[in-house]
C-alpha cells in the first residue's frame, strides 16, 4: 500500500472513529448529545472523513482536498479544546497532507 493512501485511510477512519465516540460514547458527559449538535458535527466531520475515503479509493486528491476544506473549521475548533478531540485537527491535516502527496505521485509517475 502506498503510502499517501495509507495517510488518507488513517485519516478518514480515525474521524470515523472519532466522531463516532463523540456522538454516542463520549467520556467527558454523561447525558445524550444534543440533535442539533449531532447533526452539525454529522455533516461537518463525518460526511468528510466519508468523502475522504472515496477519494483515496477512487485516487482523486481533489476530494482529499474537499475534505479537508469541509472539515477544517470544526476541525480548528477541536483541535483547541484539552480533550481527545482535538484528534479532529490532525485528521484534517492528514487530508490535506496526503492530497498533496497523492498529487506529487501522480506527477512522478507521468514523467
Amino acid at each position: 500500500m502506498k503510502f499517501p493512501k495509507f495517510i488518507g485511510l488513517l485519516a478518514s477512519t480515525g474521524s470515523m472513529i472519532l466522531w463516532i465516540i463523540f456522538a454516542l460514547f463520549n467520556p467527558y458527559t454523561h447525558e445524550r448529545v444534543d440533535n442539533d449538535v449531532l447533526i452539525n458535527t454529522l455533516v461537518t466531520l463525518f460526511i468528510p472523513a466519508c468523502v475522504a475515503l472515496l477519494g483515496v479509493v477512487i485516487r482523486r486528491p481533489s476530494l482529499m482536498f474537499l475534505a479537508f476544506v469541509w472539515s477544517l473549521p470544526i476541525s480548528l475548533y477541536t483541535a483547541m479544546t484539552p480533550s481527545m478531540f482535538k484528534m479532529f485537527g490532525i485528521t484534517s491535516f492528514m487530508y490535506l497532507i496526503s492530497g498533496i502527496w497523492m498529487i506529487r505521485e501522480n506527477r512522478s509517475r507521468q514523467r
